[in-house]
């Protein structure tokens, strides 16, 4: 989805406040933090990982800090339409914006 597209469907701020919800159901921790300047010029403003924590294998969204609200979106969107939302209770708006990022992950994964 291009990026202007996001007003159409709603604000980007709110959207990515679901997003961010949606994702902590789903156990995925979300950060903000300055992504290198070599990843920018690839055109990654982060992406979805699995770290090795306190509590064993866990799913962090890492966005570029510096990211435009609708830059935040995609990322987020395209790292949460990997999984399986159908359990989560989430506005018509967002699962629309999660079926247009399907694809964009190479697999479905689980939370848990």
């Amino acid at each position: 989805m291009p990026q202007g597209d996001f007003r159409k469907v709603m604000k980007p701020e709110v959207l990515l406040e679901l997003l961010e919800t949606a994702a902590t159901q789903l156990g995925i921790r979300v950060s903000y933090e300055p992504i290198q300047a070599t990843a920018l010029q690839n055109g990654l403003r982060g992406g979805l990982c699995r770290v090795k924590g306190p509590d064993g294998m866990a799913w962090r969204a890492i966005i570029d800090k510096r990211a435009t609200s609708e830059e935040r979106v995609t990322t987020l969107a395209t790292a949460l339409a990997t999984f399986d939302t159908s359990e989560l209770e989430l506005p018509a708006k967002v699962r629309e914006v999660l079926r247009m990022h399907e694809g964009s992950g190479k697999h479905r994964r689980t939370a848990a």
